[in-house]
């Protein structure tokens, strides 16, 4: 089994080209007896992202894939119907971006290579651009495309249209181009499947925006070993609070720690994205604080990084720190989240339910005390052990959810406990599910009290 060592040889200048399969959507659509698959989205939506590697406009367009069965030169053929305007970069990150660069074309002699047009397709599915209708909503783009290459070959009774699958998050007046086009339309989780196992080229990106999420997170660690007790802040107020740290001569705030990370991300070319998550005290508590508060000795102090890399895949690690504390409440709780997030990693490997892994870092919880089911606002943890990340922060498969683990997921592994009086600690790492066991895809020490590392 792996353990908390990333891979060799992933340098950045070596990343593998970032392409999609997208046979199992051809393949989705044949068992389903359809026509065709249908997604409309813009460039914020995550899965025609994933589907065309297309970084296009913030205005819908469309994606719309069928299989070839007349054609044993194709599995299936994909056609992207984009803005005119960004006709030139549909063409090249869609469709050359895709072509099998190890294949060399040839002319009809075979005698030598030809035009790059000639080049086979990585996964067998021939793509196109197409422009035309642009002053059309990409719903009534999409339902001409289907018209044009379904050909109503599927069509559930005689004079209707085909089948056409869609992901369930299609907008609704797409969905109704579409369906007065007379295509059936019918849900399909066939993306969602295949985003949640990643390719070695997705493997990449992930390992690159997380050693960025890392030295944030170093950053963070620093300025808080750097930040001073005085005589005041070491007095309690009449409430039982200390005055905040300063740093720096001024008052530390998470605010200044967010900024401080924020500067680390964009040097390393990535995104904070709004999703730097820093919490003291009570707002630890807090799942998704980012608002401003005073960071105070002796309260635990939780950060919790999640950038986006330039390819649209995302970072997630989280730690949590105290200044000057006295190993009451929050040492006890930093002890049994240690204790659950080894409970947990010990469960991943191949073929593991996932339910098991959340299941083992709630009963380590319960075994120092604290409720391992605790609703929202409650003492407890509250959450469940982790979630899949890629193009989407929160993605499949879920921890706490069905089905099992499978080599190429990629998930956090995130145990907490939280009391919202007092504030929460929470460590989590992002894993890749190999072959034999896990690998975590960049390491980050561990320790409740900060220190300055090389």
């Amino acid at each position: 089994m792996s353990g908390d060592g990333a891979a060799p040889g992933d340098a950045e200048e070596n990343l593998r080209p970032l392409r999609t399969d997208l046979r199992p959507i051809v393949e989705a659509v044949r068992e389903a007896d359809a026509g065709a698959f249908v997604a409309v989205g813009d460039r914020f939506d995550d899965d025609l992202r994933y589907l065309t590697r297309f970084s296009g406009p913030d205005r819908p367009y469309a994606l719309v894939v069928v299989p070839d069965d007349e054609n044993a030169d194709h599995a299936g053929r994909a056609v992207l119907c984009a803005p005119a305007l960004f006709g030139e970069q549909a063409e090249r990150e869609f469709v050359a971006a895709a072509r099998d660069a190890d294949a060399e074309p040839t002319d009809d002699a075979g005698a030598g290579p030809t035009d790059d047009a000639d080049v086979e397709f990585h996964d067998g599915v021939a793509r196109e651009v197409r422009t035309e209708g642009v002053g059309d909503h990409a719903g009534e783009r999409a339902a001409g495309v289907v018209d044009d290459l379904a050909d109503g070959a599927n069509a559930a009774a005689e004079g209707d249209g085909p089948t056409v699958l869609a992901p369930a998050s299609i907008p609704h007046d797409a969905a109704v181009y579409l369906e007065r086009a007379d295509n059936d339309l019918t849900s399909t989780d066939a993306v969602a499947d295949a985003r949640a196992r990643k390719t070695p080229a997705e493997a990449d990106r992930l390992r690159r925006v997380q050693r960025a999420a890392v030295a944030g997170m170093a950053r963070a660690e620093a300025v808080l070993a750097e930040s001073g007790v005085t005589d005041t802040t070491a007095e309690k107020s009449e409430r039982g609070r200390r005055p905040p740290l300063r740093w720096e001569g001024e008052p530390l705030t998470t605010e200044r720690l967010r900024r401080e990370v924020n500067q680390v991300l964009a040097a390393r070319g990535v995104r904070d994205a709004g999703n730097t998550v820093i919490g003291a005290g009570p707002s630890a508590a807090d799942l998704h604080y980012v608002g401003d508060d005073p960071i105070r000795p002796g309260e635990t102090v939780l950060l919790d990084v999640s950038p986006r890399g330039p390819d649209g895949y995302y970072g997630d690690v989280t730690r949590t720190f105290v200044v000057d504390g006295d190993g009451g409440w929050e040492r006890r709780a930093y002890v049994a989240v240690e204790a659950a997030r080894e409970a947990a990693l010990a469960e991943i490997e191949p073929g593991v339910p996932a339910k098991t892994v959340h299941g083992e870092a709630a009963a380590e919880l319960a075994a120092y005390g604290f409720d391992p089911n605790a609703d929202e606002g409650e003492a407890g943890f509250t959450h469940g052990t982790g979630h899949g990340v890629g193009v989407s922060l929160h993605e499949g498969p879920s921890l706490s959810g069905a089905g099992e683990l499978r080599p190429g997921h990629v998930v956090t592994v995130e145990p907490g406990v939280y009391d919202p009086e007092i504030g929460g600690v929470r460590l989590e790492d992002l894993v890749l599910v190999t072959d034999d066991g896990y690998e975590i895809l960049a390491v980050y020490p561990f320790g409740i009290v900060p220190s300055e590392r090389d």
